[in-house]
């Protein structure tokens, strides 16, 4: 097959917004395919070529959902000829109490914590399991997308999303470690104060106290996370990239 025809194909999580509509534009200006997957249809307002051909409605709180997407994406990439050279677990959920507040883990309700778990962390891994060939047959790269409040208690993020992230830290380095023999790079990023349209009320208040004295922006954490895709982090593997500003110095 021509090499035209085989493009460097990405698979990316919560597509439809912030990080995600960023990284999906990064992407595609670079000549990547990108399958992207969230729970909403594809809006005709994004930008990126292929946008409605190459999207997937999937619910990464349902675990048959989540089976349901691999099978999709692997008879597609067949189909195709593609190669999949990146997978970026971006999806996560933060739900909030009714009054707007963090919920903390005496308040969580426990299927509160499961449904957090299932989008945060399980669903990860069972994309990268489920696209494990995929992967291994381009010698791949996989970016999960963690957070600052995987590492300390934040005023905004609540305790289920936050022991989430730390978990799925946790298991970027086991994958580093598992997926590496078969040349699959597995990295993290974990951002801090980005300027997305889901803002917390106070956030004004944590950037004085950010070295850099600003919020980042969703085009900062784009660039970090295709340059984890791309050849230069050939070497690089069961990191976890701190865009944060110097906030968690």
């Amino acid at each position: 097959m021509a090499d035209i025809d085989r493009r460097k194909t990405l698979v990316l999580t919560g597509a439809s917004r912030g990080i995600g509509h960023a990284t999906v534009k990064r992407f595609s200006r670079e000549g990547w395919r990108v399958i992207t997957c969230s729970r909403q249809d594809f809006s005709e307002d994004c930008p990126w070529p292929a946008g409605p051909d190459d999207h997937i409605k999937i619910d990464l709180s349902d675990p048959e959902d989540v089976g349901s997407a691999v099978a999709e994406i692997r008879h597609r990439l067949e189909t195709s000829g593609d190669q999949l050279q990146a997978l970026v677990n971006n999806a996560g959920i933060s739900p909030k109490l009714k009054s707007g507040n963090r919920m903390n883990s005496i308040d969580t309700p426990m299927h509160v914590w499961r449904d957090v778990f299932q989008v945060n962390f399980f669903a990860p891994i069972m994309l990268a399991r489920g696209l494990f060939k995929e992967l291994a047959a381009a010698k791949g790269s996989i970016v999960n997308v963690t957070s600052i409040a995987g590492t300390r208690v934040h005023p905004f993020a609540g305790t289920a999303y936050a022991t989430s992230k730390a978990a799925l830290g946790s298991l970027t380095r086991e994958m580093a470690a598992d997926f590496g023999p078969h040349g699959i790079r597995v990295n993290a990023i974990a951002p801090g104060e980005i300027d997305t349209a889901i803002l917390s009320p106070g956030t004004e208040k944590i950037v004085e106290g950010i070295p850099l004295r600003r919020l980042g922006t969703t085009g900062e954490v784009a660039d970090i996370i295709f340059f984890l895709c791309s050849s230069q982090a050939s070497y690089m593997s069961g990191s976890e990239i701190h865009i944060n500003g110097g906030q968690h110095v």
